[in-house]
């Protein structure tokens, strides 16, 4: 396979990859033949998953609104993936232009892309790093030199966890970050579940094939999420479905909300 110009010379092109494969449900641009490839299958297993993935994106841009209506003016995206419209960023600054952002993902094509995106925008930076190492995050000179962390931040972590197994201590995790925040941060989050005796055999092979070509997905329930969250108070309306999280029209949340193969939250920092 011919390597795109846009494309770090040390990437697998034969290897699926989160970010990517999320890109071709999207509709984007920036991935190979084997995102396509386990892209499409998991799709003919579960038709209805491009929504579900539109959903989580749209879940992101309420989210920034929300945080931004709070008075928060830092983010760190943590698993931000490849770019497409309606970055925070984009959303951040359109409402104040001191706005600052940093972008977290681990895929070199997510950070690449990113990269050029910015167009000689100081206020936000691109890390390449594994969301997993809060302490090497953290203390990255990308983070260090945009974020101030005697003020309130917002960390996101939209469609992310459920690709962090319970073995890899996501409390943990979370505890890590949240640990560094100064009180009024916030933690806004998207993760992929279903309630107890839920889960459709459509969703089941579907997860099924994207286990094996991309990487496992630990599904969690609501109470699973909400334990997550501690050491946040959750803000109104808690963890919901993800359509249901402060949806822009009640028409959003119609059906699909009902057993939306996923919940959302927000926690504040006390």
């Amino acid at each position: 396979m011919e390597r795109p110009n846009w494309a770090p010379g040390d990437i697998d092109l034969e290897r699926p990859s989160v970010a990517r494969v999320y890109d071709c449900w999207l509709g984007g641009a920036h991935n190979f033949a084997a995102d396509r490839a386990a892209a499409q299958k998991t799709l003919e297993a579960m038709p209805e998953l491009r929504g579900v993935v539109l959903n989580h994106r749209a879940l992101l841009r309420r989210a920034v609104w929300y945080l931004l209506g709070q008075g928060v003016r830092q983010f760190l995206d943590l698993g931000s993936g490849i770019p497409t419209v309606g970055n925070v960023h984009e959303i951040a600054q359109s409402a104040d232009a001191g706005a600052r952002v940093v972008y977290v993902d681990i895929d070199p094509v997510a950070v690449a892309h990113s990269r050029s995106l910015l167009n000689g925008n100081g206020r936000v930076s691109v890390l390449q790093a594994d969301v997993r190492d809060f302490e090497g995050v953290l203390t990255s000179q990308e983070v260090g030199a945009q974020l101030d962390f005697d003020e309130p931040i917002a960390v996101l972590m939209i469609a992310l966890l459920h690709f962090v197994p319970d073995e890899e201590d996501p409390r943990g995790i979370i505890a890590g970050y949240r640990d560094r925040l100064a009180p009024g941060s916030f933690l806004a989050i998207s993760h992929a579940g279903y309630e107890a005796g839920e889960e459709p055999p459509a969703s089941r092979e579907a997860r099924k094939i994207y286990d094996s070509s991309v990487t496992p997905i630990t599904l969690r329930d609501k109470t699973q999420l909400t334990g997550l969250l501690e050491g946040f108070s959750l803000v109104e309306p808690g963890v919901v479905r993800v359509p249901a999280w402060r949806p822009e029209s009640p028409d959003d949340v119609e059906g699909s909300g009902k057993r939306f193969p996923g919940f959302a939250a927000i926690g504040r920092k006390a």
